[in-house]
């Protein structure tokens, strides 16, 4: 799986109707929810927004009033094809007063989402975990020392101290493991 590293813009024309296509990278589907109204508010004027994202196993598209599953759709369908992830396109038309058709439509969204995918750098998707450890005051150095490189995230000091922080898959500190009383998947 992939995702983008950067947010990109494209222009792309057809029989006088501009396709603008935005890419934005997500971590869930609020984040896809939220930049399409920003775009909404900017945009009102647009003929139509359409969108699809993928993020983590959610798909979600929508054709805003475009013949039906001649725009979401295939935006979707480009995403899959290139194997990416916590990505949101969305593409904004404006009409130029030449019908394109069910094919020409399909067509030009298919475009206009290759074509802003195609200015992203694209990267590697790397999952990330993260983990509740428990663990006594003694050990408090070791552990420290251990995540020293990672992103703890919680500390909690009581009868003892528990840390949650995340890692990135195949990167678990397996030296942690000689020190805690108690690890719990988050």
């Amino acid at each position: 799986m992939f995702t983008i590293k950067n947010e990109q813009v494209n222009e792309y024309v057809i029989n006088k109707s501009k396709f603008i296509s935005f890419s934005y990278k997500i971590k869930n589907e609020d984040d896809a929810i939220k930049k399409i109204n920003e775009l909404k508010k900017i945009y009102k004027d647009a003929t139509h927004i359409c969108y699809a994202f993928i993020t983590g196993n959610t798909k979600r598209f929508n054709d805003d009033k475009e013949p039906g599953r001649t725009a979401g759709m295939p935006i979707l369908n480009v995403l899959e094809n290139k194997k990416l992830n916590d990505i949101l396109i969305v593409v904004v038309r404006y009409f130029g007063g030449i019908k394109l058709g069910a094919g020409g439509l399909v067509r030009a969204y298919s475009k206009s989402a290759s074509l802003v995918i195609d200015k992203s750098d694209i990267i590697p998707l790397i999952k990330e975990y993260k983990i509740r450890i428990e663990f006594s005051y003694d050990e408090v150095n070791n552990i420290n020392y251990i995540l020293r490189d990672y992103k703890i995230t919680y500390k909690e000091f009581d009868t003892n101290i528990v840390y949650e922080f995340t890692y990135e898959e195949n990167n678990y500190p397996k030296k942690l493991d000689n020190y805690i009383i108690k690890k719990t998947d988050i």
